[in-house]
């Protein structure tokens, strides 16, 4: 078992991973060298069980496997690593010399993400290698309650918005008092609410038009919303009617004909919980420029603040110009209120900071 490139990239980064492992010393060095020239950290081993060894020594981003091996071979390592739940998301691209279709389909329902038939170019390892990783990253960041991209896809998103030059807004959603939902129907109703709020929010964009905007999944209950400023108030008006009509229906039918929740503390004593609204902040490119990714998402956040102290689905714009301004409490103007589709009517409401 060897190990070469180690270590950080002249970005900055730390080097992907590679594990090789093939017992045929040409393909080994072509891959290592290539690789190499790539920025890749390589690991090599030239059966299972140095793979095997190598895979609890330093964790892989990515094995390329040879499907005919001495021992235990390509398919029945593939098979071992996905039944370790330590190695079943280590992405594999099998290396074989068998081109049919059945020898591929063999690799593929063993868990082998792709193949590479032998013997292949450098362009060809370099781009399914790539690929490979990047299908892995986007999936690893996509939540699994909502299909929708997580933390470090949304600050990516930010970061280019940032750097384009173009207007943008973001907004944050957040789902008031939802662990009154949790503590009164369970986490799986709770998981129920956070969907609904998907769906609404990917209705509302879809409904929006051009240009495109991103909707990402914090967590829980947040969710981030990058879109052009003139979209903003259809968008929030939209998601906020979508949302409370579906959340009406998750309630309890005698919850949602009286309009809150019974609810009972530590005390034995009852009491009444409304129903979920939504707290939207919104940071505006508009009203001034802002330098880093994490200073949008921190105003969105302190708008997000601001709306929750108000009544029913809210919005609070941040439209302060003066970067050194206060970020305590700020003043608002008067609550303007939006026309809604449903009754009983949802109430939006948006606060311009």
């Amino acid at each position: 078992m060897t190990a070469e490139g180690y270590g950080p990239t002249p970005s900055g980064g730390e080097a992907e991973v590679i594990l090789v492992v093939d017992d045929d010393a040409d393909i080994v060095r072509f891959v290592r060298v290539n690789l190499k020239l790539q920025g890749f950290g390589v690991v090599t081993a030239v059966d299972a069980v140095e793979a095997l060894a190598a895979i609890e020594e330093r964790r892989p981003d990515l094995a390329l496997i040879d499907l005919s091996m001495p021992g235990m071979d390509g398919i029945e390592l593939t098979r071992l690593l996905r039944a370790d739940p330590m190695t079943s998301a280590l992405p594999i691209i099998m290396l074989t010399a068998r081109a049919t279709v059945a020898d591929k389909v063999l690799g593929l329902t063993a868990g082998a993400d792709d193949y590479l038939v032998k013997p292949f170019d450098t362009l060809e390892l370099i781009a399914r290698v790539r690929s490979t990783l990047r299908r892995n990253r986007e999936f690893r960041e996509v939540s699994p309650l909502t299909g929708l991209p997580g933390n470090n896809r949304i600050l990516r998103e930010i970061t280019d918005r940032v750097h384009s030059g173009a207007d943008y807004a973001v907004c944050y959603f957040d789902i008031d008092r939802f662990k009154s939902v949790n503590d009164a129907y369970g986490f799986a109703r709770g998981d129920e609410f956070i969907a609904a709020l998907a769906r609404s929010l990917h209705r509302a964009v879809a409904e929006a038009g051009l240009p495109p905007a991103f909707l990402g999944h914090v967590g829980g209950d947040d969710f981030v919303l990058v879109l052009a400023p003139h979209q903003v108030r259809p968008t929030t008006t939209r998601a906020v009617t979508l949302f409370e009509a579906a959340a009406d229906e998750l309630y309890d039918p005698v919850d949602a004909q009286r309009g809150y929740l019974e609810m009972v503390d530590r005390r034995n004593q009852s009491y009444r919980v409304n129903l979920v609204t939504l707290s939207i902040g919104v940071a505006l490119s508009t009203s001034r420029p802002f330098a880093d990714p994490r200073e949008v998402i921190a105003a969105a956040s302190e708008m997000k603040t601001v709306a929750k102290r108000q009544p029913g689905s809210y919005v609070a714009v941040d439209k302060r110009s003066d970067v050194g301004s206060d970020s305590g409490a700020y003043p608002t103007v008067p609550a303007q209120r939006l026309a809604a589709a449903v009754e009983p009517a949802p109430v939006e409401q948006q606060t311009d900071v």
